[in-house]
């Protein structure tokens, strides 16, 4: 769904032969026109999404994180669907207070960053969109993801303005809220695409409206200079708070059994790693998939407020209710593959950003960098050419950084134990979507580059495992 996207959008430095052109018109964003499967695909993910994430959330709170359970007991009629629903709390002020708190600490620093100079990160370009549009953004999720967390433990040990549990006791509530929050910007952004979008030649029309409230019309929709729907959402509140509901978890695991577990700790500090690697890296963001061919939609919208901080956190939420201390042998095992993990994700993502920012003009593992010269054309008949690195770990696999996170995700899996499934549904997903982007990836490229990029796939025969796929 949301977050985690962090392929490169081309296989490595391009250029263009006269000015100004931007991307083919055909190989941009997602479809022109909506065939069945995808479609179908659309009203299954807009029914069931919603639906999943509060299986989840609910099979916690009522089932002691049993998936199994809330089924088999709907099936043999101990429960029924209204016991469910009368059990789940349902929205409430203090949790709407918070929220829309969350929501407007991370807004107003962005819509007016230009006066808050402590707030500013720097001006960076994005990519050429289609239409030849160069945007720029203001680069300050780090600052944004330091000043929150300050301010988190300063409150926890120091001022005492409210519980460090605050998250985990009104998880549910707060599911309603950001629920309300992901369906009401991508109405917005819907509506904004027809009657004032930002740039009318950056969108995209279907006629069909499933597919458009989900995918998303509008490429950058932008409210004035700085507020970006597609950066703020994916970048800002629900990725600063990832490691926030962790810490609320540990904080509960604590007030709970007098003690935060080895596997809490590895939880909270795996994944703390790699969202500080996000913020780290967010100039390099810009030229990722997410930025460079998504549009913004429900998919992105709503996923980035519910997808992302539920489901991304499963974790947490499970040792809360099976705190699970590990052996110190199992633990320093985990942390090593984690770090692994982590070092082959960076790695892998710094020698093409290396690439990409040199021209090819630098060293990789200590030798000059191999790749393949491709050319294509654009709609309006530019020439563009571009390199597509096969040294270093891109000699390893074709998206060896996918490799990287799913190594990392698996810890993150691991860490909980072997009595129940529902931390895995994390690596279950990421395996899914990481696989099926390589593969969506791989076919606008075999459109875009032709022979070479058979020649390509030829060079570098494996996507993720060498020897495997």
């Amino acid at each position: 769904m949301a977050g985690k996207e962090t392929q490169f959008s081309e296989g490595g430095r391009s250029k263009n032969i006269t000015n100004g052109a931007g991307p083919s018109q055909g190989q941009w964003g997602r479809a022109w026109k909506v065939d069945w499967f995808s479609l179908a695909s659309v009203i299954f993910l807009l029914l069931f999404a919603p639906f999943i994430v509060y299986y989840f959330i609910m099979s916690c709170d009522q089932f002691n994180c049993s998936l199994t359970n809330p089924a088999i007991d709907l099936f043999t009629g101990k429960v029924t669907l209204l016991d469910i629903w009368n059990k789940t709390p349902s929205l409430t002020w203090k949790a709407a207070t918070i929220y829309t708190t969350w929501i407007i600490l991370f807004m107003l620093p962005d819509i007016c960053c230009k006066y808050l100079p402590y707030y500013r990160g720097g001006l960076q370009e994005g990519a050429v969109t289609p239409s030849g549009l160069v945007l720029k953004y203001e680069i300050n999720g780090l600052q944004a993801w330091l000043i929150t967390h300050a301010l988190w433990f300063a409150n926890a040990y120091v001022f005492h303005w409210f519980s460090p549990t605050i998250i985990f006791d009104n998880w549910i509530p707060l599911l309603w809220c950001t629920n309300i929050l992901g369906y009401a910007v991508s109405l917005f952004v819907l509506i904004k695409a027809y009657l004032f979008p930002t740039n009318a030649n950056d969108c995209k029309f279907t006629g069909n409206f499933f597919y458009d409230f989900m995918m998303g019309i509008e490429f950058n929709p932008r409210l004035g200079k700085w507020f970006d729907f597609k950066l703020f959402f994916n970048g800002r509140p629900g990725i600063v708070a990832w490691t926030l509901i962790n810490l609320s978890y540990a904080a509960k695991q604590q007030e709970l059994y007098g003690q935060v577990t080895n596997s809490m700790i590895l939880v909270n500090v795996l994944q703390a790693i790699y969202v500080l690697d996000f913020f780290w890296n967010e100039a390099w963001y810009l030229k990722t998939i997410d930025i460079c061919h998504d549009h913004f939609g429900w998919y992105l919208g709503w996923g980035d407020c519910v997808w992302l901080p539920y489901l991304y956190t499963l974790q947490g939420l499970y040792l809360v209710y099976h705190p699970v201390q590990l052996p110190t042998g199992n633990a320093v095992l985990l942390l090593l593959m984690g770090l692994v993990g982590y070092y082959i994700f960076r790695m892998t993502n710094h020698q093409k950003d290396l690439f990409r920012r040199t021209d090819g003009n630098c060293k990789i593992w200590g030798k000059k960098p191999k790749y393949i010269e491709c050319s294509y054309m654009s709609a309006d008949g530019t020439k563009h050419y571009t390199k597509l690195l096969t040294s270093g770990f891109w000699g390893v696999a074709r998206h060896f950084n996918y490799t990287g996170d799913l190594i990392g995700s698996l810890v993150y899996c691991l860490t909980c134990g072997f009595d129940h499934i529902l931390p895995y549904f994390y690596i279950i997903y990421m395996t899914i979507l990481l696989v099926h982007r390589c593969v969506r990836d791989e076919d606008r490229c075999c459109s875009k580059y032709g022979k070479n990029w058979k020649l390509y796939t030829d060079t570098v025969p494996y996507r993720l495992f060498p020897g495997v796929f």
